[in-house]
Parts: C-alpha cells; structure tokens; sequence
C-alpha cells in the first residue's frame, strides 16, 4: 500500500508543480492571467457588407471653423489648427472665408465631414 501512496502523492506534486509553472509563465509575459483571457468575451468580426462603426461617427455633430479652399476642394479649418474636407463643394463655396457651423457625419480615417448642413456662425 506504501508505493500507491508514494506515487499518489509524486502525482500531485507534479500536477501542481506544471500548473503553477504554466501560471507564472503566462503572466509574465502577458501580463493577465489564464483565467482571464478564458473570462473574455470573444471579440466580432466586423461583416464585410456593414460599414466600419470606428471610421465614421454613427450620429450627426456640428463642427466649428471657417471654410478654405484648398485646391480645388474646400476644407473646414477649426480653432485648433484641424483641417477636415468637406464633401459638399457646393454647399461650402458660398461660405469661403466665413465662420460656419458645419452638421455632419466625420469620417476620423479620412478627415472628411459628409455635410448635412452649412450655416453662418453667430459672431
């Protein structure tokens, strides 16, 4: 009975012994452990037909600036020096110059607002 005892308990020291070296390997170099990463939500895969939520701001938002031209687009330049293109050469041309307040979707990749409307700013 003696050696099923020796070997039960050699068993389980080794057990242990592997778990808590796998353990302290995993987090030293990833910082989190095991039981974290199985805890995590698995991340989606954006649908090839949806658009990217990231890139373009799902609601409208009103930008403040004055309107340039820059070549042969006009460009929404804002109080901090951020120049954003506007999509909507029409709408912005009679502005040129002007202080506006500009309602549309920004697209962060592109620096381009897609125009739902152009006003004058209140000065």
């Amino acid at each position: 009975m003696q050696p099923i005892k020796r070997w039960t308990y050699l068993g389980l020291s080794l057990c242990l012994l592997s778990f808590a070296a796998v353990q302290a390997w995993g987090s030293s170099f990833s910082g989190i452990s095991a039981a974290t990463v199985l805890l995590q939500e698995p991340q989606q895969q954006p649908q090839p037909d949806q658009p990217k939520q990231d890139t373009v701001t799902a609601k409208s938002a009103t930008f403040t600036g004055t309107i340039a031209k820059d070549g042969e687009q006009y460009v929404l330049r804002d109080s901090s020096g951020g120049v954003y293109k506007l999509d909507d050469s029409a709408r912005a041309k009679p502005f040129e110059g002007k202080s506006v307040k500009v309602t549309g979707r920004l697209d962060m990749d592109a620096k381009l607002i897609h125009v739902e409307s152009i006003e004058g700013a209140e000065g």
